[in-house]
């Protein structure tokens, strides 16, 4: 099939959860479809990246759009518009040119746009859309706005407003939705009966699945949490961690030490290291460091309050055979079972708990890391989901 493929960033490199997704589906679409790719970027120091993409691609166009978000013109086309900042800040000109150009010369079978946002690029078009959504943005931003102080999130609450609106208009604009979790198509069939979303899940990194379950000693235990740091949710997660679990937990277990890691990790989180506490700065490249972070931590420990997606950090504790304990959402959108899985904790109390209920039980603690492994592996994987997606393919060409 011809596939022309719009995202909101250049899928390469795998730094984010969206440009993890869209690498590894772009890698298996392409022994039976012909893809075209247009992908917005922000600055052209990500032009060096284009490289990486060509391979999977028949063509690829790279179109700007504000480097900075916060722009004074941006904040005013916002505010005096019926856009939301989240759709006027990822605009680009220069790929609605490019993609109506695309249209005129050639015929795709299918136009896949990745995220509600891209879709403004989309002029009238009879070749039929689907749409995947990776988060309900909506809802994301309503929880940022409301970690703001109570002065602010007034001025911020009429661009909610329109985010949902224009979400919705969206979806229904979309031949199909495609949604990552059971609770984003729960979310979206309800807010809109009419449409009938699918499901093309996100998948476990590849490079972070080990061969096979190594034994993993749980004496001088070392918790970890990975995050990309640019995201409201990771600095709560990884705050909460060290601020209200973390020093109780070391009045009881004196040897636990604690690393967090990822992306921005020491500006966001403005923490110096310690004998026990130990923050790194990963850069998105260096995939190796991130495996071995897994790999030699002992528990993976996510206290995620904050709606979005699905956790690709608790697919790759996962597949790297590291057990994990996280809060109800953060497991949402994941077929996996307390107690089995995964151990859940909704407090802080209650990750003390776990934490010191799994580091004291062998059995347990390799068997949640056995199940775990096996679960990823079986429906998780990257190419099963990319055939999931030529079916969804399929459904739109035959309609």
């Amino acid at each position: 099939m011809k596939i022309l493929m719009l995202t909101p960033y250049l899928p390469y490199p795998p730094a984010s959860g969206g440009q993890i997704r869209t690498l590894n589906l772009l890698k298996y679409l392409r022994s039976k479809n012909e893809i075209t790719l247009i992908a917005l970027y922000k600055n052209d120091e990500e032009k060096k990246y284009l490289p990486y993409l060509k391979p999977y691609c028949k063509e690829v166009y790279l179109c700007k759009r504000p480097e900075k978000p916060w722009q004074p013109e941006n904040i005013l086309r916002s505010i005096f518009s019926l856009n939301p900042f989240l759709v006027v800040r990822n605009y680009s000109l220069q790929a609605a040119e490019t993609l109506k150009e695309l249209i005129r010369k050639e015929r795709f079978d299918v136009i896949h746009a990745e995220t509600f946002y891209i879709m403004p690029h989309i002029l009238d078009t009879d070749i039929p859309i689907l749409l995947v959504e990776q988060t309900i943005e909506y809802k994301v931003y309503q929880h940022y706005v409301n970690s703001l102080p109570f002065f602010i999130r007034f001025l911020f609450s009429f661009d909610i407003i329109k985010l949902k609106y224009w979400e919705r208009f969206y979806w229904r604009k979309a031949f199909l939705v495609g949604a990552v979790s059971e609770s984003d198509r729960k979310t979206i069939a309800e807010l809109e009966p009419s449409i009938k979303p699918v499901i093309i899940p996100n998948g476990a990194g590849e490079e972070m699945i080990v061969k096979k379950l190594d034994p993993k000693p749980i004496k001088n235990p070392v918790l970890l949490f990975v995050g990309n740091f640019f995201w409201l949710q990771n600095t709560e997660a990884a705050k909460y961690l060290i601020e209200k679990i973390y020093p109780h937990l070391m009045t009881l277990m004196p040897d636990v030490k604690l690393i967090v890691a990822g992306q921005n990790a020491r500006k966001k989180l403005q923490i110096k290291d310690s004998k026990s506490i130990k923050i790194i700065d990963i850069d998105p490249n260096n995939s190796q460091l991130v495996r071995k972070a897994y790999t030699q931590a002992t528990l993976f420990v996510a206290p995620i309050f904050g709606p979005g997606g699905t956790r690709l950090k608790i697919l790759a504790s996962m597949s790297s055979g590291l057990p994990i304990i996280t809060t109800q959402t953060g497991i949402e959108g994941l077929d996996v079972k307390d107690n089995t899985h995964v151990l859940i904790a909704n407090s802080a109390s209650e990750f003390i708990k776990q934490i010191q209920f799994i580091l004291s039980n062998k059995p347990l603690y390799d068997r949640i890391r056995k199940n775990a492994y096996g679960l990823v592996k079986k429906k998780y994987n990257w190419k099963k989901i990319a055939q999931n997606l030529e079916i969804a393919y399929q459904r739109i060409k035959k309609a």
